[in-house]
């Protein structure tokens, strides 16, 4: 019988998250508050399908029947016979806090929950729950189809049984995991790209270099596939702005202080490729 996984979130995470899963052989509820929001995820998942399609990585009957394995719903309770939940919702604490505190209520006692929260300790999240040792972090990375990564996290009380189940379901869905056995904020990978967004905005804010020299720098001196100031562009300057105050917050760790032009472009609105403005036009 297949497994059945709810994903909290139809963004683009939550839509990609419901993409790998379906196609792996999942049944998958993919839940959020407006059917617009659903409408626009499922346009997002059916999309992709028709990308990998096209360029002959999946047949077209496969692509229909993921398609088939994922529905849709505005009602949390769905998420109530699920073996595996992914909340895949806004970096908001709060928000996620409320979610976990709801699924604790309704899951049955040996689902795992999982956050893919980018940057908030896990055992925040799963404080919220009388269950925290069934709570992990699954931090997938975008776009999720295409990006090989998974990073879980374990939160202070987070089982073994529970990160080797998130572990399978990662895997199972085509992921290479890494494992964050101290839940600091931002864990590994977002404290990397954390610290090195914010070096880079410090140097284009102080006229040290361009934005496309340092970028340029880092993709033919590190070879890293896109620079910092573009990987914001791409995240979301407001969604890196957030991340990394989150891990500044915690820590109290300097190099993680987002300068003064990060906040105000956030504040005028240039947040990157979604605005059509940010470290470079659009």
């Amino acid at each position: 019988m297949a497994k059945k996984l709810a994903v909290i979130g139809a963004g683009l995470m939550g839509a990609g998250i419901a993409q790998v899963s379906a196609q792996a052989g999942w049944d998958v509820v993919l839940r959020d508050v407006t059917d617009e929001a659903l409408r626009r995820g499922t346009d997002t998942i059916r999309a992709s399908y028709d990308k990998f399609v096209s360029k002959g990585k999946l047949a077209a009957e496969e692509a229909e029947r993921a398609l088939g394995r994922i529905t849709t719903t505005t009602d949390l309770d769905a998420a109530a016979d699920a073996d595996v939940v992914v909340e895949a919702v806004f970096e908001k604490i709060e928000v996620k806090r409320e979610i976990f505190r709801t699924l604790d209520e309704l899951v049955k006692d040996d689902t795992i929950l999982a956050s893919n929260t980018s940057a908030i300790p896990i055992t925040k999240i799963a404080a919220a729950t009388r269950r925290p040792e069934r709570v992990v972090g699954t931090h997938f990375f975008s776009p999720v189809p295409m990006m090989r990564l998974c990073e879980l996290v374990r939160g202070h009380k987070t089982s073994d049984e529970t990160l080797a189940a998130a572990r399978e379901f990662a895997e199972g869905v085509g992921k290479t995991c890494i494992v964050v056995n101290r839940d600091v904020a931002g864990f590994v990978t977002t404290r990397l790209i954390s610290a090195l967004v914010v070096e880079a905005a410090k140097l284009y804010e102080s006229g040290v270099a361009t934005a496309e020299d340092i970028d340029t720098a880092c993709k033919l001196g590190f070879g890293h596939a896109m620079g910092p100031l573009a990987t914001a562009d791409l995240t979301g300057v407001d969604i890196l702005l957030h991340a990394t105050d989150n891990i500044y917050t915690e820590s109290q760790d300097e190099k993680f202080a987002p300068p003064e032009i990060m906040r105000r472009m956030v504040d005028a609105g240039d947040i990157g490729r979604k605005s059509g403005e940010g470290f470079y036009r659009y």
